[in-house]
Parts: C-alpha cells; sequence; structure tokens
C-alpha cells in the first residue's frame, strides 16, 4: 500500500446504496481537509449507452450469455488497475466521466468545450494535481481477475487499496432499492427490471460478490419486515423499500485501525455479534460509517504526512 499516495474505494452492486456510502465519505473527507480525485466506475465501462445496447442485443441473438455492466467483457479492468497502479506510485492518472443526464451534459460540455450527450463518454484527461487520497465508487473497486482475452493475465485492482468498503444488503432490498431508483428516476417498469435483474445474476456471482471477501468494511443491511416478494407491483412503490429503522446494518470489519467495541459503545443499541461483527439499527447507520471510516482515513492521512516529512 502507498503511504504517500492512498486509494479508497467504495464498492457494490446497482442498487446496493454505494452512492449513500460516498457521501459519508465525503463528508470525512471534506473535515480532514483532503483533495480526493474521485473516480466513477461507470467512466471505466468500455461501451458507451448506444454501443453497449447493440452489444447486449447481439448477445441475445447470438443465444450466448448476455453481456451486463457486472462483467468483464463490458469494463476496462486493465486501465483501472493501471490508474490505481500510477496513482499509487505518482499521484497522477487518467479519468474521464460517463454523461448521465442533461444537467451532467451541460456542466461537462461548458468545461471541456464538447457537445456530448447523456449516455456518452467525455475524453480521457489528467487528475488534477496535487490530490490527498484517490476514491473510486462503483461497481469493481475490489475485482480481481482472470482475464481470458486475447492476452491473458491477471487483473487485480484490490492489491492496491488501503480502504475498501463494501456495500451489500440482502439481496431483497437491493433489488427493491434497484426497482425503486429506475422505476421513479429512469423511465422503466417493475417488469423490466425485473428482467435486467435476472440478466445480470451470473455476472453478479461471478464478478460483484467475490470482492466482498476482500473489502475492509462490509455493510450489510437485513430487513425487519416483510421483504418477501421485492417484485411486487400491488404496493405504493415508495413503501416497498424498507426505511431505516426497519432494518439492521450487519457491519463486518477486518482492519487493524478499528477497536470495534469502543465503537459499539458509541452506537445506542450496537452490539458485537462477533469480534468482527457489529449490529446496529440502521437508522444509526450514518454515525456508524463516521465512526468506523474516520479512524482508518485519518490514519491514512497521518501516515502520509509522516512519509512526506522524512
Amino acid at each position: 500500500m502507498s503511504a504517500i499516495h492512498p486509494i479508497v474505494t467504495v464498492t457494490g452492486s446497482s442498487g446496493a446504496g454505494t452512492s449513500f456510502v460516498k457521501r459519508a465519505v465525503e463528508k470525512i473527507f471534506a473535515r480532514e481537509n483532503l483533495n480526493a480525485a474521485i473516480i466513477e466506475g461507470d467512466s471505466f465501462h468500455k461501451y458507451d449507452r448506444m454501443a453497449m445496447r447493440e452489444k447486449v442485443a447481439e448477445s441475445k441473438a447470438n443465444g450466448s450469455r448476455v453481456l451486463t455492466h457486472f462483467s468483464e467483457h463490458a469494463n476496462e479492468f486493465q486501465k483501472l488497475e493501471e490508474l490505481f497502479a500510477q496513482y499509487r506510485e505518482t499521484g497522477t492518472g487518467k479519468r474521464r466521466y460517463y454523461i448521465h443526464s442533461d444537467e451532467e451534459a451541460a456542466e461537462l460540455n461548458a468545461r471541456l468545450g464538447t457537445n456530448l450527450k447523456p449516455g456518452e463518454f467525455t475524453p480521457w484527461e489528467d487528475l488534477p494535481e496535487g490530490t490527498d487520497i484517490l476514491f473510486y465508487e462503483g461497481l469493481h473497486g475490489m475485482v480481481k481477475r482472470k482475464d481470458h482475452g486475447p492476452e491473458e493475465g491477471m487483473h487485480d485492482v484490490a492489491q492496491y487499496v488501503d480502504l475498501g468498503i463494501g456495500v451489500c444488503p440482502v439481496v431483497n432490498i437491493e433489488w427493491m432499492q434497484k426497482i425503486y431508483r429506475d422505476t421513479s428516476e429512469r423511465p422503466y417498469s417493475v417488469g423490466q427490471v425485473r428482467d435486467v435483474i435476472l440478466e445480470r445474476m451470473e455476472d453478479y456471482i461471478e464478478y460483484i460478490v467475490p470482492q466482498f471477501h476482500r473489502t475492509h468494511i462490509n455493510f450489510h443491511r437485513v430487513p425487519l419486515v416483510d421483504t418477501s416478494d421485492p417484485f411486487s407491483t400491488l404496493k405504493d412503490e415508495a413503501a416497498l423499500v424498507p426505511e431505516p429503522k426497519n432494518s439492521l446494518m450487519v457491519t463486518h470489519v477486518r482492519h487493524q485501525d478499528i477497536d470495534l467495541q469502543a465503537i459499539a459503545d458509541k452506537i445506542p443499541g450496537a452490539w458485537l455479534q462477533t469480534p468482527e461483527t457489529l449490529v446496529y439499527n440502521s437508522e444509526h447507520m450514518v454515525l456508524a460509517m463516521d465512526l468506523l471510516m474516520s479512524p482508518i482515513i485519518h490514519n491514512l492521512v497521518e501516515r502520509k504526512r509522516a512519509a512526506l516529512a522524512k
């Protein structure tokens, strides 16, 4: 790991809630006065929106495994590994953005002098100079994968990560969150989202799940109410996702900088189920995330300052 150029990642599936954890981490960065190089996982997809649709249709027409954004075949694992390796050594690298909306397109086109549309990538550009830490949020922040393409090799992104955070709620909640997001913020029906979930299942098991035993902290949300039918259309969609107070957060920690019992003592009603597993009501998840991640990030910063002072 790099004392001078640390890397933090938040990893999870689509709908898992990685954006929520990302905001919690960014608040810690702000409190520590850190200038972070932000990397969006979507920017390392291999195809833009139109090309991906064509590739997916082609895979279905061929009767082969449906191409999904979870797969190595739809992502630039080598470029992501190269970025992490370069940043760890030099604090430099290249990034781009995947444009999600008209608002993002307007902002990025104004800065870059381009005329790009939602679903397209911006050109690759150098990371800002003098950043303190690299922060990735997306699907593959802890990926380690043998490449079965023309040039076989091992892509090991995880080896460069100083703090890996996994977001992996019970799968029914993950599906509910994805359904709610994609039907309320995007033009999809519950049935369409269900079909995408089914198409992605093999790649979810093969590419996403294995990352969670490489992370340092996993946030695993468990319902306390009935979530047995996440695809139901008989209820109001807003009621499909359990409120935080109606779920527990099971948090598994593998990091030497954390005194888990001391943290449990600061969270109302929290307990240690095992020496490495903290359990608490999800209404306290913001407090828990701050208590868990702050000392690790603070120590990364202190080690960076000590290394620079030598």
